[in-house]
């Protein structure tokens, strides 16, 4: 197998079959994109596909070609469309964060230990990207999985299968927390960077929504097993009908009778028809059916045709915008903001910058509402100190 000897030349490479990779790409799910087919996209040069071949791009199998896995993969991750559902990604990264986390302590030298921050950085966004990815593929095939498999023993275990995975993907999610809050305090309580610091901020974020949206796929696994359980029943009970009844049995073998006797369902009555056009006959000959014409005629000529009075034209005044704007403090915004800082709470909310004028007796609110709503995020000391403007508070920190 030969491979490419720099980025410029699979780059030029995937360049020019780009037609042929696309193609292959849209038909990946079908495996039946035959030799001949690429030849013509290549224009009949097959220099150009043993090229692919040689370097494993592509591969042959029975007159068939197909995309190699290592590019199918890129392709699909990069695209977002890949199915697989890899919880072995987060796990190698959480990995990775404990070993450069170690590196980065024990490092002297500053440049060699910004280098291991930087990979840790990177890391802990690969982590948020694939956490989202996984969960939202996670959710896809579950709805896949409950509308088009056929077999229903199938469609549970797979369900069953795919739980599986969103309890992996939630114990790493937890234990991605617990690193971050937990482990590693002498790490994650130095002075990093800004940019880390948003970072941390921004994942915790990302995992506290994806634990969310695990606990609503739970429900929908739930609730489709249930389902599933529901229909097999039905179907095993409807089977067992039809066996008997072509075994003609299913009198004798039921009490098929007096269930349909003691049934009142509308499906089970005769549709009544009603004869309600007159005879062409009838009409022309008999003069009562004659002199009901005429009465009929006269009133609908006597009919008066009333006219549907316009409503008068909308006011201007009313077709006006009218903008009204009002201002909030974003309280998500300013605890996230203090989470992310080492102040106490009452000191980061009285130096905070609003948008807006905020009084003192404001800012002493808005600092009970943080501790009143995100106190299982807080560290709630038994510690208290008093204002300048004689106001007495407990200290705050972040967990």
């Amino acid at each position: 197998m030969n491979t490419f000897s720099n980025i410029k030349e699979l780059l030029r490479t995937l360049d020019r079959e780009s037609e042929l990779l696309t193609e292959m790409f849209t038909k990946r799910k079908t495996l039946s994109f035959k030799y001949d087919m690429a030849l013509a996209l290549v224009k009949f040069d097959e220099g150009r596909l043993q090229h692919l071949l040689s370097h494993s791009v592509i591969t042959q199998n029975d007159g068939f070609l197909e995309i190699d896995a290592q590019f199918l993969d890129f392709f699909e991750q990069i695209l977002g469309v890949n199915e697989e559902i890899n919880i072995s990604y987060i796990n190698e990264n959480i990995k990775s964060i404990r070993e450069n986390i170690v590196y980065y302590l024990q490092e002297e030298n500053s440049n060699r230990a910004y280098s291991y921050l930087r990979v840790i950085k990177n890391t802990f966004k690969k982590i948020g990207l694939i956490t989202v990815r996984n969960v939202v593929d996670l959710r896809r095939n579950i709805d896949t999985t409950f509308k088009n498999e056929p077999n229903y023993r199938n469609k549970k275990t797979k369900l069953e299968n795919l739980d599986g995975k969103r309890v992996d993907i939630t114990r790493l999610i937890q234990e991605t927390q617990r690193l971050i809050e937990q482990e590693e305090p002498t790490f994650f309580k130095s002075d990093l960077d800004e940019e880390f610091l948003r970072i941390i901020t921004q994942l915790k974020l990302i995992l506290r929504e994806c634990i969310h949206n695990l606990i609503e796929i739970e429900k929908q696994i739930i609730d489709y097993l249930n389902q599933i359980k529901q229909q097999s029943g039905f179907l095993e009970k409807l089977r067992k009908i039809k066996y008997l009844k072509d075994q003609f049995i299913i009198e004798s073998s039921t009490n098929i009778k007096k269930v349909l006797v003691s049934e009142n369902a509308v499906m089970f009555e005769n549709r009544p028809a009603y004869q309600l056009k007159l005879s062409m006959d009838l009409l022309n000959s008999d003069q009562e059916a004659f002199e009901s014409i005429q009465k009929i005629a006269q009133q609908l000529k006597n009919e008066q045709k009333f006219r549907h009075r316009l409503a008068d034209k909308i006011s201007l005044e009313y077709l006006e915008d009218q903008v009204e704007e009002d201002t909030f403090i974003n309280l998500e915004e300013v605890k996230n903001n203090f989470v992310a800082g080492s102040h106490d709470l009452f000191t980061f909310v009285l130096h905070y910058g609003f948008i807006q004028e905020v009084s003192f007796n404001e800012r002493v609110a808005l600092y009970c509402q943080i501790v009143s709503q995100y106190e299982a995020e807080l560290n709630v000391t038994d510690e208290y100190r008093t204002s300048l403007d004689q106001v007495e508070y407990a200290l705050v920190y972040p967990k």
